[in-house]
């Protein structure tokens, strides 16, 4: 999966406000969610692909900034309300472009959850800014599939953080 930014970061302009699917709300980070995004933060299945788990000290600052942060939206199954992952939009991240990254917990991989909160980010993200961008390690054939079933294009390879990485890009129409 694409590389999450820190909660530390401070975006220029205001994100657009999270959309909504049949299955799926997203909405800002609530004190009731520290629990699953601490899991995201720190599950080796999910930092595979992402430099391992967050350390505990990171953690914490993590916690105390995410909770209504701006541009960090909860992913939640509408049918229980459950947490499924995190979804992050950056204005100007990369190059001045808007870049999304996203994390999931691994019970809820395959089923399409991610595809579907990225698609609509990235597409509500697209009504004002003329392209969005996202980042993952080249051996992460999953997120690849995932961005280009959203409709992103391979830009470029480099390597950062000590691993190959690709990004992807969406112009809009």
């Amino acid at each position: 999966m694409p590389v999450s930014p820190t909660p530390t970061s401070t975006p220029t302009t205001a994100p657009p406000a999270p959309p909504a699917t049949d299955r799926l709300l997203l909405r800002s980070v609530r004190r009731g969610d520290l629990a699953a995004v601490t899991r995201l933060w720190t599950d080796p299945q999910v930092r595979h692909h992402l430099g391992g788990p967050v350390t505990e000290p990171v953690v914490r600052i993590r916690q105390r900034r995410i909770v209504g942060a701006a541009g960090f939206h909860a992913v939640i199954r509408a049918e229980d309300d459950v947490l499924l992952g995190l979804v992050t939009v950056e204005p100007g991240a990369r190059n001045g472009e808007t870049e999304v990254s996203y994390q999931f917990l691994p019970e809820y991989w395959g089923r399409g959850y991610a595809r579907e909160a990225v698609g609509a980010v990235v597409a509500r993200v697209l009504e004002s800014t003329p392209s969005v961008v996202a980042v993952t390690q080249e051996a992460n054939d999953r997120s690849r599939r995932l961005l280009e079933a959203v409709g992103m294009e391979h830009a470029e390879s480099f390597v950062e953080w000590d691993a190959h990485q690709v990004l992807y890009r969406q112009r809009r129409d």
